[in-house]
Parts: structure tokens; sequence; C-alpha cells
């Protein structure tokens, strides 16, 4: 539609201009001299002729009277041609003066058609500036549509498509259904959202085997220790060498098989350490861009950062500012304050929620992976957002701290400068 209407004005502004072009170029600009107020003229010059001081004009055109000797004995008015060679080359109307059949002079009648000539191209120059001005003004108004309607939707989703594959799926896109992206917008925040789907069910089932593997090191050890148990009895009771090497020798195999058993307990989830971090040298003042990026809720009001060079990867950087936001979101659904501030060689960036916090046993251990607070108990998450920020800073050379405030949960984001 706005098209539409785009082209149909400028189409009209155009044929405005042809139009204003065509008139003045075949419009018949009127150069003749009015013959009755000449003859006017005449007889009024010859009625004066013996005193031509006394002569007035009583017409609506300029002249000039000379004598038989072509000194100028009267003009309407300065500027006007007082010789016939001046008269000659402006093309001005001379009329001869007769006083009693005697010739006594000239009157020489002003050619104003060039002024007449001059209006009417300053009327057609003004009328084409009008029109290129208002299309001007029409091809700025859609370009600035276009910026509206498709430049900047276009650059949000290129930000957005590069969060998603820094896996970032917390933040969604927000969609304008009046832009030529509505549709396309909705579909990449609908892939966001079955993409988080999929992590958090991978999630789950990385915990559910976990917590299988933990059961099954827990049925395992029991048998296991009841074995070496009996090969100790057994081993500390028998006189014959021969038994005695065969329960060492299961002994040892028992504590080979708890060994074992023990690594698979404890061991992690060593995909989470395959994010590449690659810290460079970021100005401290692309970090506002990030944090208003993060607060995609409006939230907060972004204070100023102090200025400083950071060591940070800008994408894994704004992946920790999603997680903190998007946490602060699900679990406290309030107002956020942020701070900055330069301390001990670090410029440290705080967002504490009006939530309450959590409770003092559970915070040495928020940051684990899989933990959750128990206020978190029906809210949808995995328990990875703070496990993986502090995996990010750390990796960036600096720190994530978790606290309770004096109004909620307090994470301060540690850079070195």
């Amino acid at each position: 539609m706005r098209k539409r209407v785009f082209i149909c004005s400028l189409i009209g502004v155009f044929l405005a201009e042809i139009t204003a072009l065509l008139f003045f170029l075949f419009k018949d600009i009127n150069t003749a001299q009015d013959a009755v107020q000449v003859n006017e003229i005449v007889h009024s010059v010859q009625d004066d002729w013996p005193e031509m001081e006394k002569h007035k004009n009583r017409t609506e055109l300029d002249y000039v009277v000379l004598g038989q000797d072509g000194k100028a004995l009267y003009r309407t008015r300065e500027g006007l041609s007082e010789s016939i060679h001046e008269a000659i080359v402006h093309r001005d109307t001379m009329v001869d003066i007769d006083v009693g059949a005697l010739p006594a002079g000239k009157i020489v009648i002003y050619n104003d058609s060039y002024q007449f000539f001059l209006a009417g191209k300053r009327r057609m120059a003004f009328t084409l500036l009008a029109a290129i001005l208002l299309q001007g003004g029409i091809c700025i108004g859609y370009l600035v549509y276009l910026n509206r309607r498709i430049i900047r939707p276009f650059q949000k989703m290129e930000g957005f498509a590069e969060r998603i594959a820094g896996g970032s799926l917390d933040v969604p896109l927000e969609m304008d259904r009046q832009n030529l992206f509505g549709a396309f917008t909705e579909s990449f925040d609908i892939m966001r959202a079955e993409l988080k789907k999929a992590r958090l069910a991978e999630a789950k089932a990385n915990a559910d085997k976990k917590e299988l593997v933990a059961k099954l090191s827990h049925d395992i050890k029991t048998p296991v220790a009841s074995i070496k148990a009996a090969s100790e009895v057994g081993a500390a009771l028998t006189h014959s060498v021969r038994m005695k090497d065969t329960y060492m020798q299961i002994i040892r195999k028992a504590d080979q098989i708890d060994g074992l058993i023990t690594n698979l307990f404890t061991a992690t989830l060593e995909e989470l350490q395959q994010l590449s971090v690659t810290p460079v040298n970021l100005e401290s003042g692309e970090l506002k861009g990030l944090l208003e990026n993060a607060d995609y809720l409006g939230r907060t009001a972004v204070p100023e950062i102090p200025e400083c060079i950071v060591c940070a990867d800008k994408l894994r950087l704004q992946q920790v500012f999603d997680n903190l936001f998007a946490n602060s979101y699900k679990y406290a659904a309030t107002e956020i304050a942020v701070e900055a501030d330069i301390r001990n060689g670090y410029l440290r960036v705080s967002m504490e929620d009006m939530g309450g916090g959590v409770k003092e046993e559970e915070l040495p251990h928020i940051k684990e992976k899989f933990r959750r607070g128990s206020n978190a108990a029906d809210i949808e998450g995995a328990g990875l957002g703070l496990y993986i920020s502090d995996y990010f800073m750390k990796e960036m050379n600096g720190m994530l701290e978790v606290e309770n405030g004096e109004q909620g949960l307090k994470a301060t984001v540690l850079l070195p400068c």
C-alpha cells in the first residue's frame, strides 16, 4: 500500500512538472506596444512641445523625448534609452514628432518585453524548484519508511541470528506485524522457541542420565564393598599363600571397580567446555549496547559505563548478560538496578533485582551445573545459565559473583581492565 502511494505521488509530481513546463514553453507572451497609449503619448507631447518642462505622462508606458539635436527633453524615469543607438540595440519603439508639419524630435518608447520574459522565467524556475523539493521530500519520506520497516527489522534479525548461533535462546525476538518482515520474524522466534525446547529436553536427558549413573553407582558400590570386605576377612583367616594371593587379587579388582564407579559418579558433561571463548580488547562503551540488548523488557535504566579498555569476547559477554537478565525476568519479575564502576583493576557491572534473593545456604552452589534454587520449582529452566556464564567469565579472565543484595539477588560481572 505504501509503495503504491509513493509511486503514485512521484508520477503525479512528474506530470505536474511536465504540464508546467509545456505551459511556460507554449504560452504566448504579448510583446506588442499598446497603440492607443502610443497615440496618447504622441498627442500629449505635441501639445506640450513648447513647454516640455510642464509635460506629464498620462499613460502606463515609459518613454524619452529627444530633440532634433538628440538631447533628452523629457524622461519618465532614469535608466531609459537616451540615444537612437541605444534605442535600436534595446529594440525600443521610436516615433517622430512633427510640430507645424516640421520634424521636431523623436519619442523613444521603452520596450518592456524583456521584463515580461524574465518574470515568466522566474515563475517557471520557482514552479520547477517547488516540484523538485516536493519530489525530494517524498523520496526522503519513503527512505525513512524503508529504514523503519525493512532495514531496522533486518538488522535486528541479524543480531538475533548471532545470538542464536552463540547459544542464547532466552531472549525473544520482538515482532512488529506492521513491517514487511512481520511473519518472517515470527517464524524466527518460533525457531528460537523450538531450539530452546530441544535444549531443555537435552538438558533434562543429561540430568536424567546423571541421576541414573548416580543411582547405579550407589547400587553397584554396595555389593562391591561387600565383596571387598568378605575378601579382606578371607585373606585374614586363610593360612594358604595361594588363597591369600587370590583374596588380595579380588580386593585389588574391587578397588579398581570402585574407582571407576567414582569417576562415573563425578563426571561432568564435557560438551559445555567446548564452547569457544576468544577475548579481545573492547571499549567499555560497547557494554551499554550489550546491556540494552539483554534488557529486552526495558526493566532497567542502563547507566553510563566508565571509560576503559576491557578484555572480553563480545558475543559471549552478550550471552552472559542475556542469561543474567533472563534469570531475573523468570524468578523475580521486578525492576533491575544496574551499576558500573572500576575497582581493583576490574570493570564491575552489577545487576540486582527486587525479588528477595535466594536462601543463604543455596548461594555457594547456585553456579553449579543443573543446580537451581528452591524458588524455581515451578519455573521452566535447566539450571545451566549461571554455570555457563561463570565458565565464560573465567575464560575471559574475569569473574562472576552472585550474592544476596539489599533488595534481591545481585550478580556482578568483573572484567579485567
